[in-house]
């Protein structure tokens, strides 16, 4: 249940942001969130819809994922692979040799806001 500390971290980021840029409302969010995150998206906007009534900045915003692929790295072949479909063992090679290289973020992409001034 570590979503509902992932949305309270993401406000927190955006009022941080607000703070800096003048922002008075967030009309909408994205996050870019790798598949191996361990992130469960639907329980997450769930966490979302339910924080976003507490905090006035982000009330009335939408929330949009974008799911980003997790790619590994084989350290023997030097090939990169599909995490989901291989897991740890190269699909070129065999080894287990291997690391995550992207897919585990989640990251702002992307808000769209109205400043002070408007």
């Amino acid at each position: 249940m570590h979503e509902l500390s992932i949305v309270l971290h993401v406000a927190k980021t955006l009022d941080e942001l607000a703070v800096e840029n003048h922002l008075k409302k967030i009309g909408s969010v994205t996050l870019e969130v790798g598949e191996v995150s361990g992130i469960m998206t639907d329980y997450f906007e769930e966490c979302w819809d339910y924080f976003k009534k507490k905090d006035p900045l982000i009330e009335d915003s939408a929330l949009r994922i974008e799911i980003h692929k997790a790619v590994t790295f084989c350290e023997d072949c030097k090939q990169e692979y599909e995490t989901v479909r291989y897991g740890r063992t190269c699909p070129y090679c065999g080894s287990e040799h291997t690391y995550l290289l992207e897919g585990n973020e989640c990251i702002i992409k992307e808000i769209e806001a109205e400043d002070e001034e408007e």
